[in-house]
């Protein structure tokens, strides 16, 4: 398991928890416990002046936000829509925070003035909430890194959730399903050169490098790796145009024996988008967030590739990375691991053709392959995981048991 090791050495960031809520929830615990053991009496009125205060602020710069929206962008953007549809909801004016700011203003009502004296709670209530309205224009309260990246993995508003979906529905899905009688087709046409394919190489290998740079041919990557040819050509009418052809290479692999694997392998090519983005300065995209984009590229094509019935055991995702770029046969290294880890994990279900049995009327017997053995003894047992198969009987259905007369009534009496 020596590839599966190497992958999580690289750390594939996961998807952020709950934890920031539970802290939130703790850290508010122990501060309402403390105003309740300081002050009991002013507990209810000062929570009601908080949450004033926090939603007001969100609501006054909801209304500077607003103000831009409906002067300069209520056409461009939202084509005529609806004012308390989209344009309301879209500037911050949710229905959770006016609901929390109108049971807030009851609650105030109701507890009271928590502070000495009454005008001094909506100076604060006013004051704090045009201050943080300036505070979040000036982008002084704005959302930090680690915010916007979690809206953008929560929303699946990254570039690698777009170019893994794009990969996906444009081509993987379209070509898989037809790769394994490409395949068939190709060894039928080039039985001559003795090409020996394992179940591991019947598969779609594809290459992610962590720094998304991609080699165009890969024998000029890996003096191990050679061209043999392309499989039959896969033609699909798609966005009108006819017959756009699809296609795959294969590739012989040589181990460190001389020994040769034939497989069909590619780079996922959405990462030359990538690494394109990263040396345009007007993309915003460095070299750190193109290592981040391609460990989240990997980790939602995974995610989409597994749940997906057209793709199920047609592909291997190969993760590679780049701090072995000293070793000149790291790439064949690397998909000859992968090939061999299939070939072990993978085990053919079917039992042998022939069971030699020690009776010598076992095999003219009629009996099931589920039935138990004659005398209790096979010499060569049948293994436990066989394929299910289908038996059918041709007899008509026979009642459980014969009619028994039971009857006391006798005819031949008058």
């Amino acid at each position: 398991m020596q590839c599966l090791q190497e992958q999580d050495a690289l750390i594939i960031p996961k998807p952020r928890g709950t934890l920031p809520k539970v802290c939130a929830v703790v850290l508010a615990a122990m501060t309402i416990g403390g105003t309740v053991f300081l002050s009991p009496e002013r507990l209810f009125g000062w929570i009601a002046m908080v949450i004033l205060i926090l939603t007001l602020g969100p609501l006054l710069h909801g209304l500077c936000l607003l103000a831009e929206e409906m002067l300069y962008h209520s056409d461009t953007r939202y084509r005529g829509r609806g004012l308390l549809s989209d344009v309301l909801p879209a500037c911050g004016f949710g229905g959770k925070t006016l609901l929390a700011a109108g049971l807030a203003g009851l609650l105030l009502y109701l507890a009271g003035n928590p502070l000495p004296h009454n005008g001094q709670c909506w100076k604060l209530l006013i004051l704090a909430s045009v201050l943080y309205a300036l505070f979040k224009s000036l982008g002084l309260l704005g959302p930090s890194e680690v915010e916007v990246s979690d809206i953008c993995e929560g929303r699946k508003m990254n570039v690698a959730h777009g170019l893994a979906w794009s990969f996906y529905l444009g081509y993987l899905r379209l070509v898989l399903p037809c790769l394994e009688a490409s395949i068939a087709t190709f060894r039928i046409t080039h039985q001559a050169s003795r090409t020996s394919w394992g179940r591991g190489s019947r598969k779609l290998l594809i290459l992610i490098p962590l720094n998304a740079n991609i080699s165009h041919k890969l024998e000029e990557e890996d003096d191990h790796i050679h061209f043999i040819d392309n499989l039959p050509n896969t033609e699909i009418d798609r966005a009108g145009v006819r017959g756009r052809v699809y296609k795959h290479s294969v590739y012989s692999v040589l181990n460190e024996q001389g020994k040769a694997h034939e497989c069909v392998v590619e780079y996922a090519t959405p990462l030359l988008t990538m690494y394109n983005m990263s040396q345009e300065s007007s993309a915003g995209f460095g070299e750190p967030k193109r290592r981040q984009q391609v460990l989240l590229f990997y980790r939602t094509l995974q995610d989409i590739l597994e749940h997906s019935l057209e793709c199920r055991n047609r592909y291997k995702l190969i993760l590679l990375n780049d701090e072995h770029e000293d070793d000149p046969h790291f790439l064949s290294k690397a998909i000859l691991r992968h090939l061999q880890q299939q070939e072990k994990e993978e085990f053919c279900l079917t039992p042998p053709p022939h069971q030699e049995m020690d009776h010598p009327l076992a095999s003219t017997s009629s009996a099931p392959p589920s039935a138990p053995p004659l005398n209790n003894y096979w010499h060569n047992p049948e293994p436990m995981s066989r394929e299910p198969t289908l038996m059918f009987s041709l007899e008509k259905p026979q009642p459980l048991r014969e009619p028994v007369e039971n009857t006391d009534f006798y005819q031949g009496k008058t």
